[in-house]
């Protein structure tokens, strides 16, 4: 059975955890990774992009100039999309492009990015993840001592205000309860640092 080291802040081994045979150890799915994390990625866009049609131009009511006899094309509007300031021809508009997938779907993306993290070494346990002076540099002094370095991802089961205050000004770390973490957050990531009662809840959810 798979077992994960779990440390303390300093970095020491304090004990570890058995994983389970049928989720981790195994080849990792990346097709249903791939599927959910586009899912995420796609549910993220604003959408909000948006041009006018001919239509919608102001102006260009009047007729340029008469049908015939100039020796000129035929316009009908000087608000044409052939002509300068004129309307945009299939341009986009305001759009919704969120969709869903199945919950099973969902899971099982979980816990395959999850094996990839933990089959790459770089899913990380530690007993707790407190810091109780509010402080920067006591945030990234006990990442120092867990030899995190890169994009991290710190999954926690409940941060109290003091150790989210102490984690804002860290670049490339970003904290996340358990019950919120997903496949495109670990995947975003290249560690994940996942304190002991946060990891049983990730357990629980991909069960």
């Amino acid at each position: 059975m798979p077992e994960l080291s779990v440390v303390d802040i300093k970095g020491k081994k304090s004990a570890s955890v058995e994983l389970p045979n049928e989720q981790f150890g195994g080849p990792v799915q990346s097709a249903v990774i791939h599927q959910a994390v586009v899912m995420y990625n796609a549910n993220q866009r604003q959408g909000n992009a948006s041009t006018k049609t001919r239509s919608e131009v102001s102006g260009g009511g009047k007729k340029p100039w008469a049908q015939k006899g100039t020796g000129r094309a035929r316009q009908g509007s000087s608000r044409s999309p052939l002509w300068k300031k004129g309307g945009i021809t299939f341009g986009p508009h305001p759009r919704d492009f969120g969709y869903n997938t199945t919950k099973k779907v969902r899971v099982a993306a979980l816990r395959e990015s999850l094996n990839a993290k933990f089959l790459g070494n770089n899913l990380l346990c530690v007993d707790n993840l407190e810091v109780p002076s509010g402080k920067t540099k006591d945030f990234a002094a006990i990442l120092k001592d867990l030899k995190v370095e890169g994009r991290t991802l710190a999954v926690l089961d409940g941060a109290n205000d003091k150790t989210i205050l102490a984690s804002r000004n860290i670049p490339r770390l970003t904290l996340v309860r358990a019950i919120d973490a997903n496949a495109s957050d670990i995947m975003n990531n290249k560690n994940v640092l996942v304190t002991k009662e946060a990891l049983k809840t990730l357990l629980k959810r991909i069960h």
